[in-house]
């Protein structure tokens, strides 16, 4: 436990903030020399890719030893950590509701007055995307089921609840990928088309954010991790994994059903 005579945690200088600030940079100036065609953007962009990647991983090792070995984690700590998800969640919810502003903007209002765009052919919102929204909710099912397993300290069905959410979030992600290469139409060819690889395909990457972050909380709980009363990077997991499920929702009832017709 912390020796600190108060309930606040005041963290050690850290280079993880200058690290990832330079990191991002050369990942923005390497993507804008490729997408513009210059020598070595695609280096310069993988470069800047493993950088943000390293610093992502050493600096969250640093917090998962500050809270789990190092006790800086008080109930005091885990309510800041709180509200901070919980701000970052409203931010990704106003992400989200540009993308749902401009569909219902150009289709509410379309240019030629229909909507579909006359040539777009739209998904059947009853095919792969009711399977897609069958295998997320599923896994809000499982994820709740680990949540309230590690709450009742049985690791085992903990474990089994976060293994089966991992392996439906990689389902998912196969089976966006799949409708992807069999969509009728490209990206630049309309409105819709681009209101709807952009809204689906941020939330797919949003999927892949979310497996990514509960893989790692399923490595920490095989490695002894996480107790009944002090699970929060588990939690913080969960609570995102719950927005990328109500966010496909919205975007299934909208996009694909109403959308289409």
């Amino acid at each position: 436990m912390s020796s600190n005579n108060h309930s606040y945690h005041l963290v050690e200088p850290s280079p993880w903030p200058a690290v990832g600030a330079a990191a991002g940079f050369v990942l923005a100036l390497g993507g804008a020399m490729y997408m513009h065609e210059y020598q070595y953007g695609g280096i310069t962009s993988l470069v800047g890719f493993g950088l943000v990647f390293l610093t992502m991983f050493y600096w969250w090792r640093d917090i998962v030893r500050e809270g789990e070995f190092q006790g800086h984690h008080s109930p005091i700590v885990q309510i800041g950590l709180r509200y901070g998800m919980m701000l970052f969640i409203a931010s990704e919810v106003m992400f989200f509701v540009a993308f749902f502003w401009a569909f219902f903007a150009s289709s509410l209002f379309p240019v030629g007055g229909v909507w579909p765009p006359e040539g777009i052919k739209t998904f059947d919102p009853f095919d792969l995307p009711l399977i897609n929204t069958l295998i997320l909710l599923l896994s809000g099912c499982t994820v709740t089921w680990a949540h309230h397993a590690l709450i009742e300290n049985d690791r085992s069905d903990f474990l089994l609840g976060l293994l089966l959410t991992v392996i439906l979030g990689i389902s998912f992600t196969g089976l966006q990928a799949l409708e992807y290469m069999h969509a009728p139409f490209g990206f630049t060819e309309g409105i819709y088309p681009s209101v709807f690889f952009m809204a689906t395909g941020f939330h797919g990457f949003h999927v892949i954010v979310g497996t990514i972050f509960l893989f790692v909380c399923l490595i920490r709980g095989y490695l002894g991790h996480f107790t009944s009363t002090q699970h929060f990077g588990f939690e913080a997991a969960a609570w995102y994994w719950h927005f990328v499920d109500v966010v496909w929702l919205f975007l299934f009832a909208a996009i694909y059903v109403w959308g289409s017709y």
